[in-house]
């Protein structure tokens, strides 16, 4: 058989010609072309959501990928056909303040969300059958709520941290929330703190009874569920295994706001004025990180039942770590994360490429072996803090302090290139942020301490009418409920703000 000439569209399209002559099947050629360098060269904003009138501080898609939900400063949660730009749903939250996380339970036909707040609640809105929207309060933080994770797969179960320390486990069969345990600092040099404050969560999609949480400390805690006895009788707070880079034990100025797991358990972890880092399972710390005994750390592990993968003899010696070069995590550095609390995640069909917002106003996207830089693309003119991955497809989702939610998809014609002078294009798009204000810090707010959160002033709140030209398309009837939920107008009372205020 003669084989034709391939044409640069083969080229461009990975294994075009395989999969034309049997030798790539059709799932392998997916994944194959989902992961293509070409398509990320190719991102481009395929389509802008207005409707919020304050900052966009989460946005997650459902099951499917058809909807994108959101939820703002402005305290409602949208629903919206991100394809047609159409919003299917809109409804006030019943939050006192501002929207953090808006996720859709799955295996709920997309009527069950959950929510946490800055006012600390914890919320359930259900879509009813007669077109309202009805929600519960579950739970409440003292302070700021700032993440959930849902058990995946799971229609029932979720969790929720915040910045008084406790992590909660809720089981919608009985709308009741469980307080785990408060996270506590790991030595006394934080004894200013009886807590240590949590901004993030993630659950391990190969094995949810393990689950990760980060916040103002320079470690990550990972917690089996199996350990927790409801009568008290094990102090689950003792996580099974810490994570952090070896030259940040003991940095008491840096933090965590984000969290991801990969497919493969593989765990990434986004550090405040610092970088991205990605950990394996054999780089742990081990129960006890204090790196004052590392032999008595190696003879009290013991693994985590079930999981002989996390094998802690193995992963807490740090003499150990620092034989094998292999053990060090990768790192991925660029960006900016000051000023916000700013989230991480993979892209890719087999995770293959790290994203995340910056203070500049860009998303970055590198190779996850490796660490290469591959895109740097310019999304909001302030800060970008949440990207977003489609479940399927190669198409992402970003909001910040803006008040809009951006599409991204590869439908530019041309490839885009990587700025070779990245620092220099960055610090002077941060001294574009500070012109005209009275920041003396260059830290993109207008006080003069270098912290890690926005001032109350920074959200510029449009009040204008939705001027998409597009018009709502119902969902389901857009209507009140009996206990005063409106879901059909916007609340006239802005707070004022953004995620981190």
């Amino acid at each position: 058989m003669k084989k034709r000439a391939r044409t640069n569209v083969d080229k461009a399209v990975v294994g075009v010609w395989q999969r034309e002559v049997g030798q790539l099947s059709t799932r392998n050629f997916a994944h194959r072309l989902g992961a293509s360098e070409d398509l990320v060269r190719r991102l481009d904003i395929y389509r802008k959501l207005e409707k919020h009138r304050g900052c966009v501080n989460t946005v997650s898609f459902n099951a499917d990928g058809g909807i994108l939900v959101s939820g703002s400063d402005d305290k409602r949660v949208i629903l919206w056909d991100w394809e047609t730009g159409h919003v299917k749903l809109s409804f006030h939250s019943d939050h006192n303040n501002n929207v953090f996380q808006a996720k859709i339970m799955p295996y709920t036909n997309d009527r069950h969300i959950v929510t946490c707040a800055a006012d600390g609640q914890v919320r359930l809105a259900q879509i009813l059958e007669h077109g309202g929207v009805g929600t519960t309060l579950l739970a409440k933080h003292h302070g700021r709520a700032h993440n959930l994770a849902i058990e995946p797969g799971s229609p029932h179960i979720f969790y929720t941290c915040g910045e008084d320390g406790f992590l909660q486990h809720f089981d919608l069969r009985t709308l009741a929330a469980t307080k785990l345990f408060t996270c506590q600092p790991v030595d006394d040099r934080r004894d200013y703190m009886s807590a240590i404050p949590l901004n993030a969560i993630a659950i391990d999609p190969r094995n949810p009874n393990l689950f990760a949480v980060a916040g103002s400390d320079e470690y990550t805690r990972l917690y089996d569920i199996r350990k927790y006895k409801s009568d008290g009788s094990t102090n689950y707070g003792e996580p099974a295994n810490y994570f952090c880079p070896s030259h940040l034990i003991g940095n008491e100025l840096v933090g965590i706001t984000g969290l991801a797991f990969s497919e493969r358990s593989e765990l990434l972890v986004s550090y405040n004025d610092e970088s991205i880092y990605l950990f394996t399972r054999d780089m742990g710390l081990g129960p006890n990180p204090l790196p004052a005994s590392p032999g008595s750390m190696c003879s009290n592990a013991s693994e985590i039942e079930g999981d002989s993968q996390f094998s802690a003899c193995f992963s807490a010696c740090p003499s150990a770590m620092d034989a094998d070069e292999q053990s060090a995590p990768q790192v991925y550095e660029g960006h900016r994360n000051c000023d916000t609390v700013k989230g991480v995640n993979f892209f890719g069909p087999n995770c293959e490429y790290v994203v995340s917002g910056s203070d500049c106003g860009r998303i970055f996207i590198w190779k996850k072996k490796g660490g290469e830089l591959m895109r740097v693309m310019e999304a909001d003119k302030r800060v970008v803090n949440c990207i977003e991955c489609h479940p399927h497809t190669m198409v992402l989702a970003s909001s910040g302090i803006e008040s809009d939610i951006k599409l991204w998809t590869p439908k530019a014609l041309e490839r885009a290139s990587v700025p070779t002078n990245i620092e220099e294009v960055l610090h002077g798009r941060i001294n574009w942020f500070a012109s005209g204000s009275d920041d003396d810090d260059n830290d993109g707010d207008s006080d003069d301490d270098d912290d890690l959160f926005y001032d109350d002033d920074i959200s510029d709140y449009d009040d204008a009418d939705d001027n998409n030209g597009e018009e709502e398309e119902d969902y389901i009837n857009d209507e009140s409920v009996e206990d005063g939920n409106d879901s059909a107008a916007f609340d006239d009372d802005d707070s004022g703000g953004c995620k981190e205020c």
